[in-house]
C-alpha cells in the first residue's frame, strides 16, 4: 500500500512539473506576442503622425489659395465674403407643435362616436 501511495505521488509531482514547465512556454509565448503587438501599435502611432504632419502640410492656406487660382477655370472657387453670410433672424424656424390637448380631443369624440353608433 505504502509504495503505491509512493507510486501515485511521485506521478503527481512529474506531471505537476510538466504541468509547470507548459504553463511557462506558454506564457513566454504570450509575452513574446504582447511585444510585437506593441511594436506594432508603435509602428502604428509612428505612420499616424507622419499622416498627419502630411495632411497638415497638404492643407495649408496658401497652398489651397494656391491651387484654387491655378484650376479657377476648372473649379470656379472664390473667397468668401462677409456678405455672403445671412443673419439669425433671417433663418425660418419651424412653427411650434400642436398642444397636445388639441390632438387628443378629437381621438376621443371619435372613440365616442364609433362606440355610440355600434349601439
Amino acid at each position: 500500500m505504502r509504495s503505491l501511495f509512493f507510486l501515485l505521488a511521485s506521478l503527481a509531482v512529474i506531471a505537476s512539473g510538466y504541468w509547470a514547465y507548459h504553463e511557462n512556454y506558454t506564457t513566454q509565448a504570450e509575452l513574446d506576442r504582447v511585444d510585437d503587438l506593441r511594436r506594432q501599435i508603435g509602428q502604428a502611432q509612428e505612420r499616424i503622425a507622419i499622416l498627419k504632419a502630411e495632411w497638415a502640410y497638404l492643407n495649408r492656406p496658401d497652398r489651397l489659395q494656391d491651387l484654387a487660382e491655378l484650376n479657377f477655370d476648372k473649379l470656379g472657387l472664390l473667397p468668401l465674403l462677409p456678405e455672403q453670410f445671412g443673419n439669425i433672424d433671417q433663418v425660418a424656424y419651424p412653427q411650434a407643435p400642436q398642444p397636445l390637448d388639441e390632438v387628443i380631443a378629437p381621438a376621443e369624440e371619435t372613440l365616442e362616436l364609433s362606440t355610440g353608433a355600434s349601439e
